[in-house]
């Protein structure tokens, strides 16, 4: 059935007023970071500052240690990210290949734990990883942040192998391969777009949370990049608005590079699969 022309303006419509929504605060962000004291205090805002200025990133070096909260953001968010998709995506194969009452039970499980607000758990796993002497510990901080980031990603995963036709492994088995053999070259290659961009969605989870690494990050070296802007807040909750634009901006370009990089990748690996 054809869209009907009206309809497919109103859809591509609909899809600017989104795009819109989305850019507007990265843009402000950007325009912001860019101004002088003077244009921040206009009342008068432009978009486009008319004296643009690097002063503000230079003052949010010299005021805080970015490039060390960057360094413990990035290893956190990596290893988060390399961990739970090395352990979701088997576990992702055998809920998806083997649908049992257990496997019924982690897909509930999965469901569950994302209607769990971080209030209700921090206190029992703040007590938890102080007996194991975790606190104000990065590796403390990557078991967080793979706990967080497993449910959905195995949710996410179990989609992409449902995905893989039945009658692909079965030819392979008529073929003679055994079953790591069908893993390693029929299944997993096809499941490449899927990790890919479940592992990006576990860096971008890590990199921007805030809560968990407030509450267990307590010496300033150890201390995330989010936990950081929060320092170009004043006393009085007056923001040093200048110099925290500059860090926000620096602090988003990560997840938008990473993302330009691959986007083209994922999309190369679902054709790829598909023709397969």
């Amino acid at each position: 059935m054809r869209t009907s022309k009206p309809a497919r303006a109103g859809q591509y419509l609909a899809l600017l007023a989104y795009l819109v929504f989305l850019a507007f605060p990265f843009l402000w962000l950007v325009s912001t970071a860019f101004k002088p004291p003077r244009e921040l205090a206009s009342l008068h805002p432009t978009w486009i500052p008319k004296d643009p200025t690097l002063d503000n990133f230079r003052q949010a070096f010299d005021e805080q240690p970015l490039l060390r909260a960057a360094g413990n953001s990035l290893l956190v968010a990596v290893s988060a990210a390399v961990i739970a998709v090395v352990i979701a995506t088997p576990m992702a194969y055998v809920m998806a290949r083997h649908r049992s009452f257990l496997s019924r039970a982690a897909t509930g499980w999965v469901v569950v734990s994302q209607a769990f607000p971080f209030v209700l758990v921090i206190i029992p796993l703040f007590l938890i990883l102080k007996n194991l002497h975790l606190i104000n510990a990065l590796p403390g901080l990557i078991m967080v942040y793979v706990v967080w980031a497993l449910p959905f990603a195995l949710w996410m995963l179990v989609g992409y192998v449902r995905a893989v036709p039945r009658e692909m492994e079965e030819a392979a088995a008529v073929d003679g391969a055994g079953r790591l053999r069908i893993l390693v070259s029929v299944t997993a290659p096809l499941l490449t777009p899927g990790i890919v961009a479940t592992g990006l969605f576990a860096f971008v989870t890590a990199w921007n949370e805030f809560f968990f690494a407030l509450v267990l990050m307590k010496s300033p070296e150890r201390q995330t990049l989010p936990v950081i802007l929060t320092h170009f807040l004043g006393a009085e909750g007056v923001a040093d608005l200048g110099p925290l634009a500059a860090a926000a901006f620096l602090a988003t370009l990560p997840s938008l590079l990473i993302f330009s990089v691959i986007q083209r990748r994922i999309t190369g690996g679902l054709l790829a699969g598909a023709v397969k």
